[in-house]
C-alpha cells in the first residue's frame, strides 16, 4: 500500500527502538512554517512550547518532535536542533540561526524497558531519513504508545501513529499526524463502536466500554500521567500566529471525537499546527478539516498498529488471536 504524502515543504521521519519499545517523530519544516498550539490535557510534557504561543516573538517553526520516554525523552529533541544547524536552519539572531522546535512527549515507559529512551542520535536520524511519505502504526513516537487504560496495562490495546489528509474545494490542504496514546478509548467517530480501547479481562478481546464503567464509579485511583494524544495539522492555507491557535483549538474537536474520554486530568493532550502560508482559505473551513482530520488520524493509528510487548492491537483481537 503507498504511503500517504505530506504537503510541499513537509517532511516526516521517525526513529524506533523495538527492543526497549519507545521511539520519535519529527515533522520538518525547514522553510519554516507559522505555528500555533493548544494543550488540553493536563499531564502535558514539552519543551519550547512558548515558540507557538500568540504573543511570542517568533512566527514561525523549522520542526515539531514528537517522543516516548515522557520528560526523559525531550532531551532527544537536541538531534532535531543539531540537525538543523548543520543547515543553517534558524530564527536568525545575528551571527547564528536559532532553530524553534517546540517539541512534546507521550509516556510509554510501562511497556518496554522504563530504561530506554528515545536519543539525540535517534532524533538525527529521523531527521536524516525524513522524507514526504508517512509511516503509520507502531513506529516512530507511536512504538510504545498504548490506550485504554482504566484498568493498567495488563488490559491495554495498543496504540500508534496514524495520518490523514483532506483536501478542501478551493485546493487547500489539511492534513493531520496523530500519536494516539491516550487513557481513553478510540472510537469510530460514525458510529461511536469502541475501535480499541480498556478491555474486560487481560485475555479477553471485548472492551470495557472506560465511561460506562466511570459512570458506574469504577475508576482506579493512581493513574499518573501515563497518556496523551500528540497531533500535528499540516495545512498550505495562509494563517497568521493567532489563526493558527484558533485551528489547534477547533482541531481538538476531532479528538473528541475519536477519544472517549478524553483531555482527562491523566493525559497531555495537544495540537500543534504547521501552516506553510501558501493558499487563502476560509479560517473557520480550515479548523473543521482539521478536527476531522485528526479524528481520521487517529482512527488509522489503532488500527494500523502491531501488538508489541504483550499489549494486543485492535487487529489481533478482531482476528481472534489467542491472547
Amino acid at each position: 500500500m503507498k504511503s500517504p504524502q505530506t504537503l510541499p515543504g513537509i517532511r516526516v521521519g521517525q526513529a524506533s527502538d523495538l527492543q526497549g519499545l519507545t521511539g520519535c517523530t519529527v515533522v520538518l519544516g525547514e522553510g519554516g512554517a507559522v505555528c500555533g498550539a493548544d494543550v488540553r490535557g493536563s499531564a502535558a510534557g514539552t519543551r519550547d512550547l512558548v515558540a507557538c504561543l500568540p504573543d511570542h516573538l517568533v512566527e514561525q517553526a523549522h520542526a515539531v518532535f514528537l517522543t516516548g520516554g515522557s520528560a526523559f525523552g525531550l532531551d532527544a529533541a537536541q538531534g532535531v536542533t543539531r540537525y538543523l544547524e548543520s543547515k543553517n536552519v534558524g530564527f536568525p539572531t545575528g551571527r547564528v540561526k536559532v532553530p524553534i522546535v517546540p517539541s512534546a512527549v507521550i509516556f510509554d515507559l510501562n511497556l518496554g524497558s522504563a530504561a530506554s529512551r528515545p536519543t539525540p542520535q535517534m532524533a538525527l536520524e529521523a531527521c536524516r531519513q525524513a522524507s514526504r511519505s508517512v509511516r503509520e502504526g507502531s513506529v516512530g513516537a507511536g512504538t510504545g504508545a498504548t490506550v485504554g487504560k482504566l484498568f493498567g496495562m495488563e488490559r491495554a490495546t495498543k496504540g500508534g501513529q496514524g495520518f490523514f489528509s483532506l483536501q478542501l474545494a478551493a485546493g487547500v490542504s489539511v492534513q493531520a499526524l496523530v500519536v494516539v496514546n491516550s487513557f481513553g478509548d478510540v472510537v469510530d467517530p460514525r458510529t461511536g463502536r469502541i475501535l480499541a480501547g480498556a478491555r474486560r479481562g487481560p485475555r479477553s478481546s471485548g472492551f470495557a466500554d472506560t465511561t460506562r464503567q466511570m459512570l458506574a464509579g469504577r475508576i482506579r485511583r493512581n493513574f499518573g500521567g501515563t497518556n496523551t494524544t500528540l497531533a500535528v495539522v499540516l495545512t498550505d492555507a495562509r494563517l497568521s500566529k493567532l489563526q493558527a491557535t484558533k485551528v489547534a483549538q477547533m482541531a481538538h474537536d476531532g479528538m473528541a471525537r475519536a477519544v472517549r474520554p478524553v483531555h482527562t486530568q491523566f493525559d497531555g493532550d495537544i495540537v500543534f499546527v504547521l501552516s506553510t502560508g501558501r493558499r487563502r482559505a476560509d479560517l473557520n473551513t480550515v479548523g473543521v478539516a482539521a478536527a476531522e482530520a485528526v479524528a481520521k488520524a487517529i482512527v488509522r493509528g489503532v488500527k494500523l498498529a502491531r501488538g508489541l510487548g504483550g499489549v494486543p492491537a485492535c487487529r489481533d483481537l478482531r482476528a481472534g488471536r489467542k491472547l
